[in-house]
């Protein structure tokens, strides 16, 4: 079926955080205003419908009338490999799939399971926050290998520096980003390779980050770490998930890839069991095995936003430094010609446009000055938040 993006869809009144959160997000400090004319495009959801045969298949749950205690089909763990054989020729075997209620979760897992207070664990700053809350907040200690920034807002890996870091004794964790949140970098074959071998050579295990593998330009190939360096499979544990490509991270469904049984039994071990809800399970084979069509005119949908929006930009603010992520649906935007402060630029975003969205420090100091915007909403929404910020500037031009 043919799916209209541009519907504005509601979501005020459905418990959405993005939507209903306001005191919530006014206590987390993200901003000082939040009212019935916010435009939040904070967080990494959806303001777009799903796909109608996981709708179909919900409704068939619903329609049961008794939702309790639920197993894994094996159903459930063939649409698993299904859908990345077809879409990603990587396969692996049923036993390797481990489910989690969500990745922030299965990360902090794995930081508890595979390291000890003051061990080294590399992250790639500016980064997810939650990477960097796991690491502290279970008293690691964290090594920062800073993406290299170039003059046109292209992000690379410094090697010299990652090697240097995995060499110490004391590192024995690596959490890889990709695509990377939130500089849109999808990281190719030599890359990923040459991240491996360093990792290998050093008995740094590998955590991947790859929930965002799917919602990638038209144009781009996104390769699972594991399939890019198969011989160092055992040492990598790679978290996926239908939540960001589909757009349900409220039914809690990441899945953990673990190749070697030493490594899943200590996961398993310290995560304990997690049973799913049944609209989990349904959503998953539902979105594996029929939910193709709806991603391809999401993704093409999404590069007509992104296009527009770095057009706009162009045009209107041409002092805001930004490039067509490879990868996410996530722009980085770069306010430093301004010349204005963080606090200021956020001023006339978040309080005086009244639009909502992260704060690049967030993401650690290499962020300060650049806005994270998620798009993946109808694009009359995201042209009227755009405007509204730009005329917040007008007077800088």
């Amino acid at each position: 079926m043919k799916y209209n993006f541009d519907e504005i869809v509601n979501r005020r009144g459905t418990y959405s955080i993005k939507w209903d959160g306001g005191e919530l997000i006014k206590k987390m400090g993200l901003t000082d205003r939040y009212d019935e004319e916010t435009i939040p495009l904070f967080t990494a959801d959806m303001d777009l419908p799903v796909p109608q045969p996981l709708i179909d298949a919900l409704h068939k749950t619903v329609d049961h009338r008794i939702f309790g205690y639920t197993v894994f089909p094996d159903e459930y763990f063939e649409a698993v490999q299904h859908w990345f054989k077809k879409r990603h020729d990587w396969e692996f075997k049923k036993e390797d799939i481990i489910y989690s209620p969500g990745t922030v979760h299965a990360l902090n897992v794995a930081v508890r399971a595979f390291t000890q207070p003051g061990d080294g664990i590399i992250i790639q700053r500016p980064v997810y926050p939650p990477f960097t809350s796991a690491i502290e907040a279970n008293g690691r200690t964290l090594l920062n290998n800073s993406l290299i920034n170039d003059e046109n807002g292209y992000y690379s890996i410094d090697f010299d520096d990652f090697e240097a870091k995995a060499k110490d004794e004391k590192t024995k964790m690596f959490i890889l980003c990709n695509p990377h949140n939130p500089t849109g970098r999808v990281f190719n074959q030599d890359e990923l390779r040459k991240l491996a071998t360093i990792c290998m050579e050093n008995n740094v295990l590998i955590i991947a980050d790859e929930i965002h593998g799917d919602l990638i330009r038209q144009n781009q190939i996104f390769i699972p770490i594991a399939k890019a360096a198969p011989e160092y499979t055992d040492l990598i544990i790679t978290f996926t998930a239908i939540n960001k490509t589909f757009n349900v991270a409220g039914l809690h469904c990441t899945n953990v890839i673990i190749t070697s049984p030493e490594l899943r039994k200590t996961f398993n071990g310290v995560m304990g069991m997690h049973l799913p809800s049944p609209f989990t399970v349904s959503a998953l084979i539902a979105v594996y095995h029929e939910g193709e069509d709806w991603l391809e005119q999401l993704k093409e949908y999404i590069d007509g936003t992104i296009e527009w929006a770095v057009n706009f930009l162009a045009e209107k603010m041409p002092k805001v430094k930004v490039r067509i992520p490879e990868g996410t649906y996530i722009m980085w935007m770069d306010f430093s010609q301004y010349g204005l402060t963080p606090e200021e630029v956020h001023d006339r975003i978040y309080n005086k446009a009244n639009v909502l969205l992260e704060d690049g420090k967030m993401f650690g100091d290499e962020g300060l000055h650049h806005q994270r915007i998620c798009i993946p909403s109808p694009r009359p929404m995201i042209q009227e938040a755009f405007a509204r910020i730009s005329r917040e500037f007008e007077d800088l031009k």
